[in-house]
């Protein structure tokens, strides 16, 4: 028999995921996020003026619907003021809850290689099909 998770029980599933504080983190290394992904196998991005940031609960809108989603209300900017560490490019962005644990990540459609005044804008969203 298969599980039915009604539109309902999504919402709250999604609620649970977001209510612990969430880190978001651009990544360097030329990975393809996977399932079989976990938080190393993502290398951090550093210099630059780089920074993780912080993804409270309060931020999260959670729609019930299908596909249910949480969508973070504010886009979040990083303002690069030179060029990154590493490879020198950021491929995407990965978050981890408060135990290091991976959530979800995303690659980019295109890399981005940092210099004074480059802006990389992301908004985490999150969509969970209950079909």
């Amino acid at each position: 028999m298969t599980i039915m998770v009604p539109q309902l029980g999504t919402k709250r599933i999604l609620d649970f995921l977001i209510a612990n504080t969430l880190t978001l983190k651009l990544y360097s290394n030329n990975v393809t996020p996977a399932d079989t992904d976990i938080a190393a196998s993502y290398t951090e991005t550093t210099g630059g003026g780089y920074a993780s940031k912080s993804l409270t609960q309060a931020n999260w809108t959670v729609l019930v619907a299908n596909p249910s989603s949480a969508t973070y209300n504010t886009v979040q900017t990083w303002t690069f003021t030179g060029a990154v560490g590493g490879t020198g490019i950021v491929y995407g962005y990965y978050v981890i809850d408060s135990g290091g644990n991976l959530i979800f990540s995303e690659r980019f459609a295109t890399s981005v290689t940092p210099a004074n005044g480059t802006v990389i804008n992301v908004t985490p969203a999150i969509t969970a099909d209950n079909a």
